[in-house]
């Protein structure tokens, strides 16, 4: 386990919510959500493990993900919470709702299924690694280094994000080693021990024109998660929150005020 460095919203006192980010993505994409809950809510909104301002390790799983968190929220004082996860931070805490219950009073899982994808981002990896970080003088040069490789302009700005300036120059702040070698990993979903469920209130919000949640993942779906409801969020792709905030609200204030496990 390590200690996630994390953003605080809302006062101690109130209930807790926990937003988990996705791959390549950090506390900070989850900004304008937090901000948005933080006068009825204690929002807490890490960084996981190579990504953002958390420490780098060289193994990347979503058991050790989970165990982070559970560490963070021990940390915190925090027995029980709210867990919200895009994409692999959805896959994280549908982990952590399976393998915790008790933890877990409500589970929100943003565009993604308990489902191994079978792709990878190799492309993406490429495209990173195309970046000469010395020759940077701000992102717009790594921008146009990475142009040629594939990567449509609004990933790429989303990629640079993480491209940060310290005292000895321009780096990355995930750890590209580790989670490329991850990869199958985190497209993956570890198998689930027969009969093990989480039967608290669950919402799948995704994107009506994203294809990460299909019909056919809705039995396994159901099957691990028997409270789920399906909450599609019309014109609104992978990127839910940001594609269809109005919507996106909805769904999640549906969830936060479902009666919880306990």
């Amino acid at each position: 386990m390590i200690e996630l460095h994390h953003v605080h919203y809302g006062d101690a006192g109130r209930p807790p919510v926990v937003l988990l980010h996705g791959l390549f993505g950090s506390a900070g994409n989850w900004g304008s959500v937090a901000r948005g809950l933080a006068d009825a809510y204690r929002v807490v909104v890490p960084d996981l493990r190579n990504h953002g301002k958390s420490p780098h390790a060289p193994e990347h799983s979503y058991p050790l993900l989970v165990d982070d968190v559970l560490r963070l929220l021990d940390r915190l004082g925090i027995d029980s919470a709210s867990v919200v996860g895009h994409s692999m931070g959805g896959k994280v805490a549908m982990w952590l709702a399976l393998h915790h219950p008790q933890r877990v009073e409500r589970l929100g899982v943003v565009d993604i299924a308990p489902v191994d994808y079978g792709h990878d981002f190799d492309e993406v990896f490429a495209c990173m690694r195309a970046v000469r970080l010395d020759r940077m003088q701000s992102r717009t040069d790594a921008d146009r280094q990475m142009a040629g490789g594939g990567v449509g302009g609004g990933v790429r700005a989303f990629l640079l994000q993480n491209v940060v300036k310290g005292p000895d120059g321009w780096a990355w702040r995930i750890d590209l080693d580790a989670l490329q070698r991850a990869q199958a990993a985190i497209t993956g979903f570890p198998a689930v021990d027969g009969g093990l469920t989480f039967d608290g209130p669950t919402h799948f919000i995704h994107g009506e024109q994203s294809d990460y949640v299909l019909p056919g993942h809705e039995d396994l779906i159901r099957r691990l998660f028997p409270n789920a409801r399906m909450c599609p969020v019309a014109d609104a792709g992978h990127w839910v929150y940001a594609d269809q905030p109005s919507g996106f609200r909805d769904c999640l204030g549906a969830l936060l005020a479902s009666r919880g496990t306990r």
